[in-house]
């Protein structure tokens, strides 16, 4: 690398440079025709495929679940939203799609619209499946269970309009019938009726299926999806080669959906009916038992009302306690003027007016005062012993003693009334006290009495609720749209799988070109080299027409314009060669088989025709290849350095046809080839030939299976480095470039054998003129178009 500082730029401008997409199709480009024949193959199994596929129809509809989280399909039964039964779990999309899907929504399905058994009409090519359009009417009865888990095929043959007969899968009558007549089956019976307008002559293969299978090919092909995520309306779909199939069973489907969900809820509403009418009945003995029991406590207690009758006994309290008071107060009074009476003289006045209730002692009272008054009046003008004032003294005397007698009277009959107005208290307050316990048994009697009766109510609301629901049978799901299908089929899509067709069509032979050059490790084209290797390229030779060619004045083969332009590019290389001197070039390749023998002889013959005088030496004393092209002589090169002396003239001979073309042989193989080129007479040899020739080509032995060419390099003024396209390995370029980079062979270049010029380059060299006329060959797609 240091050797050589340019190596590294230049390689990395030609392998920057050596991707070209012009050059990537045609490696393609050039196997048009595999690709023509494939896009055909595959057009045309694509055309079949649709021919004999059964095509699918899509059938759709939307229908709007209940769902309390979104506001969807409101209940008629919403007002009764408090009722046991309608609460629980609440509905949503998400569940009610699941239930759809259920496996037992779909049994049902299938068993109402009998789709364990299919009708098909048999072609030529295939079998048409029927629905409603087949040509009779089959009604089947008496199904045991083993129809549901077995298999069966048979055909019915209309024979007349009156008579069919029946054969099984190995075309066995089994009978004949007529129209309307039970048939005996296996496991079901069956009767089938002609349709009106039908020719009488038909066959209808009758197919029947396990029932658990059917439900699991239907329950896939249902699909289920939500038309948005605020919204509780689904879309169910289907695909089935018969829309009408589809479209009944997405519509059985929800049929069955909704029914079931009814029958779920009249089964909860006729469960709770049942319990409400028991506990009415029960509810209904306890309430008569408490209300009898509140009619044996207002008896035991004399009662009408405890409320109103509390009132009246609080109402006699305070009036017996005010009555009380009063009493008392009077007679506190009289116990006062009874005291005075006592204590004071009898000159003294009595106090008027203040004895309550009591007119005899208050008007004594006021007899009394008067008199005294009087008394005292007479008193100023007589004297004691005056007979009025004797009389007064003992009227008053008289009046004072009644006065006592009086308020004694009254006393008494105030402390009577006393003691009979507590009495009454105590009486009043004793029954005020019983009270909070009455009342509170009563309220524990009335509060059970209440209970009784709102529940006994509210079971007879239920009952009528419970009623109106099972009349109601308000579905789970609305049906916005009922199912309809395509007029088209969804599949098989013709345009879809047409253009897949020349899509697979293109892509089979690009993989397995793609493949093949990604599986193959040899060089295929120029630009394999150039990227790999820093080596001087020459040119590339094209494959020959005939193995043993040898050019002469007359070729106008592809092959030998690519010798020529080879010849003229060595003319670059050879610049630095002394005049007079022959320029001596090489020929070696990495390995044998490679055809350096042939680059050597074409390219020795198209150097002589042009009036040069050339030698063609054969070095590869190993295993000599010139012969095979010319007619030579046994003895050569290696007897010459085997004998003392000689003349290598004698060995020389000139070819035929060639007025300056020489051939030295390589001789007999000799047994120490090694040993006979390290001697002196070579490198004497090469020195004497230079003055005599112009041109000394030599075909050398490979460098990489024996060092023979590298012992006599020196002796060269260039090497041209054979390699043999689909041949030679691109893992080993590195023994060339090795070579050149080393410098062991000098002045080295390259030539690249045995092309195919199509995938070289996509066009032709344009060799193919003669002398008067240069005869273009352009590319396939361009004669294709000049054509059209």
């Amino acid at each position: 690398m240091q050797d050589h500082p340019s190596f590294n730029e230049h390689a990395k401008d030609t392998t920057d440079d050596s991707f070209s997409i012009r050059e990537q199709v045609d490696q393609y480009l050039v196997h048009w025709k595999w690709f023509l024949l494939s896009v055909v193959v595959c057009l045309i199994l694509a055309g079949l495929y649709l021919r004999y596929t059964v095509p699918q129809y899509r059938a759709s509809a939307t229908m709007m679940v209940k769902d309390e989280r979104k506001g969807g399909l409101q209940s008629e039964l919403s007002a009764l939203g408090d009722l046991a039964t309608m609460s629980g779990v609440k509905s949503n999309v998400d569940n009610e799609i699941e239930v759809i899907k259920s496996r037992s929504i779909m049994e049902q399905a299938v068993e109402n619209l009998n789709f364990t058994v299919q009708y098909f009409i048999d072609g030529r090519v295939k079998s048409i499946e029927v629905y409603d359009d087949k040509p009779v009417i089959i009604d089947y009865t008496d199904i045991e269970p083993e129809f549901y888990t077995s298999t069966a095929n048979f055909s019915i043959e209309g024979i007349s309009k009156s008579k069919f007969k029946i054969v099984d899968a190995n075309k066995k009558e089994l009978g004949q019938y007529d129209y309307g007549s039970i048939v005996k089956m296996k496991n079901f019976r069956m009767v089938v009726a002609l349709k009106p307008n039908i020719s009488p002559e038909y066959s209808l293969r009758v197919s029947i299926r396990k029932f658990r299978g059917v439900v699991a090919h239907y329950k896939n092909a249902l699909g289920i999806s939500t038309i948005g995520k605020n919204t509780s309306v689904v879309e169910l779909t289907m695909q089935d080669p018969i829309k009408e199939k589809a479209e009944d069973i997405i519509d059985e489907v929800i049929k069955v959906y909704n029914d079931d969900a009814i029958s779920d809820k009249n089964a909860i509403s006729e469960s709770t009916q049942r319990f409400i009418m028991n506990r009415l009945d029960a509810i209904s003995k306890e309430l008569g038992d408490v209300e009898q029991s509140a009619e044996t406590f207002k008896k035991e207690n004399q009662l009408t009302d405890i409320t109103s009758e509390a009132g009246v006994y609080l109402q006699n309290s305070v009036a017996f306690e005010r009555e009380l008071i009063e009493t008392e107060t009077q007679l506190r009074i009289i116990q006062s003027m009874m005291q005075f009476m006592e204590t004071s003289s009898a000159d003294d006045l009595i106090p008027a007016n203040i004895v309550p209730n009591d007119r005899p002692s208050s008007e004594l009272i006021a007899e009394h005062n008067q008199l005294l008054l009087e008394k005292n009046r007479y008193s100023v003008s007589a004297t004691p012993q005056n007979s009025v004032i004797k009389n007064t003294d003992a009227r008053l005397k008289e009046l004072r003693s009644s006065i006592n007698e009086s308020l004694s009277r009254v006393n008494a009959s105030l402390r009577i009334r006393k003691a009979d107005l507590e009495k009454q208290g105590n009486l009043v307050r004793g029954q005020i006290s019983r009270i909070p316990s009455q009342e509170r048994q009563f309220r524990s009697i009335g509060r059970q009495q209440q209970i009784k009766e709102s529940l006994y109510l509210y079971l007879l609301q239920k009952r009528e609720e419970i009623a109106i629901s099972l009349a109601v049978k308000a579905p789970n799901a609305k049906v916005i749209d009922p199912a309809m299908s395509s007029n088209s089929p969804v599949s098989p899509k013709g345009r879809i799988i047409y253009l897949a067709a020349f899509v697979i069509g293109l892509a089979i032979p690009f993989l397995i070109i793609y493949l093949i050059q990604l599986l193959d490790t040899k060089i295929k084209t120029r630009n394999d080299v150039e990227a790999k290797v820093s080596i001087p390229f020459l040119g590339d030779i094209p494959k020959s027409e005939s193995v043993d060619e040898i050019i002469n004045i007359n070729s106008r083969s592809s092959t030998a314009e690519a010798i020529r332009i080879v010849r003229t590019n060595l003319e670059f290389m050879l610049g630095g060669v002394q005049e007079g001197r022959a320029k001596t070039i090489f020929v070696t390749s990495t390995l044998p088989k490679e055809g350096k023998t042939f680059v050597a002889v074409n390219l020795a013959t198209t150097i002589a025709l042009s009036n040069k005088k050339v030698l063609l030496i054969g070095l590869d004393v190993r295993n000599p290849k010139i012969d095979h092209y010319m007619a030579l002589p046994a003895n050569g090169l290696t007897n010459y350095i085997a004998q003392n002396g000689g003349n290598i003239r004698d060995y020389i001979m000139k070819m035929d046809n060639f007025e300056n073309l020489y051939v030295l042989p390589s001789g007999v193989v000799p047994p120490n080839p090694v040993e006979l080129l390290m001697n002196q007479k070579v490198d004497s040899m090469f020195e004497e030939l230079k003055n005599e020739f112009e041109y000394i080509i030599v075909d050398t032995a490979p460098v990489s299976v024996v060092t023979d060419t590298l012992l006599i390099a020196k002796n060269a003024d260039a090497f041209i480095f054979v390699m043999r396209a689909n041949y030679l390995d691109k893992r080993m370029l590195r023994v060339s470039e090795s070579f050149y980079r080393e410098k062991k062979l000098p002045n080295m270049s390259v030539v690249l054998n045995d092309t195919i010029w199509k995938t070289s380059f996509g066009y032709g060299y344009g060799y193919g003129y003669g002398y008067n006329q240069e005869v273009e060959k352009k590319p396939w797609y361009k004669r294709l178009f000049s054509k059209s």
